[in-house]
């Protein structure tokens, strides 16, 4: 029985569909560990997410936290008594959902304060606080844009 090259080859043999998820770059999250240190720390970050830019001041969780806090607590409408302990509702149940203290991972989020969205067009939007998932950053550089 005679064999072709291809026989042998795994690039030419049949496969199984592979799935991939998302990974987020590892100096990005080693650099908003480091941020979340330091909750009156910050650095000018430039991010590219969804093929848009994306710039402000990286800052920790616990700063977003406290700055997302104090935002709501301007809010008006008839719901706006309901948020007043709204994020500390959040990290008791994270903190619950952990079970406690156990080993750091990698931190999963990242957050600006006056972030700049810049899309395609050349359109922005200007937002005082933003977060946004590392798996969703594809790209990433100290500092800012320059303005011209």
């Amino acid at each position: 029985m005679s064999t072709t090259s291809t026989d042998h080859d795994p690039l030419h043999q049949p496969a199984a569909p592979i799935v991939t998820e998302p990974v987020p770059d590892l100096q990005l999250q080693m650099l908003v560990r480091l941020i979340g240190q330091d909750a009156q720390a910050a650095l000018p970050i430039t991010l590219t997410v969804g093929g848009a830019f994306l710039y402000g001041d990286l800052i920790s969780h616990e700063a977003w936290t406290t700055d997302w806090a104090r935002s709501l607590h301007g809010m008006e409408g008839t719901g706006a008594h309901l948020l007043e302990r709204f994020p500390q509702q959040v990290d008791e149940v994270v903190v619950d959902k952990q079970g406690g203290p156990g080993p750091q991972r990698l931190p999963q989020w990242i957050h600006l304060r006056d972030a700049t969205g810049v899309v395609g067009g050349g359109g922005t939007a200007v937002m005082p606080l933003w977060r946004g998932r590392l798996t969703d950053v594809s790209g990433w550089s100290l500092g800012k844009p320059k303005q011209p």
